[in-house]
């Protein structure tokens, strides 16, 4: 439970995975999924942990950072900002992590989560921890895929029963990447028992049920960022 007395912790778990399984080509955090995010919870009071599965420094998919002056705003204010681009190039490991502290657990998105994030058992364990200690998680795009191994308080997958979204079979297609990615999310949180939700491709579209939030695409990442703040809010009055 948030104690509203204090700042809210956040840990971001981002991708270690810098290349699409064996085809090589490069890939890794979606910048946007981060930065958003990342200032709506600095903003907000919010006191923020990057961390990833291997810990270190985190690989950006060269395709989501352009130059200066050409990004989202929230990536050039990240790019400027000294503090958090040393926390990006120092990333905690996922093994050496308590989850205790932490509020909210928030996983951003990109391609590379697809590969390293599922097949983390630190990460399930975490998170499976964070959900039956009452902590919100949080997850957009591509990032709910670092919740298929984690499970509720009654050992059910933890999307079991519970709306979600993701990035969609379709907007997979539109990209190119459905018979590179090692699973299509969509399909797969359906196979879990999660009630899959979805709005039109590429637009923003998110979804709180309960302590459990999730977001469509990286257009949802504000809207995301959003609904966790308010899934902690309603935490913290409990």
């Amino acid at each position: 439970m948030t104690d509203t007395s204090r700042k809210p912790e956040i840990l971001m778990i981002l991708t270690s995975a810098r290349t699409m399984g064996e085809n090589g080509e490069t890939t890794g955090l979606w910048f946007e999924e981060l930065a958003t995010p990342y200032f709506a919870f600095i903003d907000a009071g919010a006191s923020i942990t990057l961390a990833s599965i291997k810990g270190g420094p985190t690989p950006i998919d060269p395709r989501s950072v352009k130059a200066k002056g050409e990004n989202e705003a929230s990536v050039d204010r990240f790019l400027d900002d000294e503090a958090a681009s040393a926390a990006l190039d120092d990333t905690v490991p996922v093994s050496t992590i308590d989850v205790g502290p932490y509020d909210a657990v928030f996983l951003p998105g990109g391609h590379g989560t697809m590969w390293d994030l599922p097949e983390s058992e630190e990460l399930a364990a975490l998170l499976t921890r964070a959900w039956t200690e009452s902590k919100v998680i949080s997850a957009v795009c591509h990032g709910p895929a670092g919740l298929v191994n984690a499970e509720d308080e009654t050992g059910a997958p933890l999307v079991s029963g519970r709306r979600v979204t993701g990035f969609s079979n379709s907007e997979e297609r539109a990209v190119g990447l459905e018979a590179t990615v090692p699973f299509l999310l969509e399909s797969k949180l359906r196979e879990l028992r999660g009630r899959y939700e979805c709005g039109a491709d590429f637009e923003s579209f998110a979804i709180a049920d309960g302590r459990l939030v999730t977001g469509q695409n990286p257009a949802s990442s504000a809207l995301t960022a959003k609904l966790t703040l308010g899934a902690l809010a309603i935490e913290g009055r409990r």
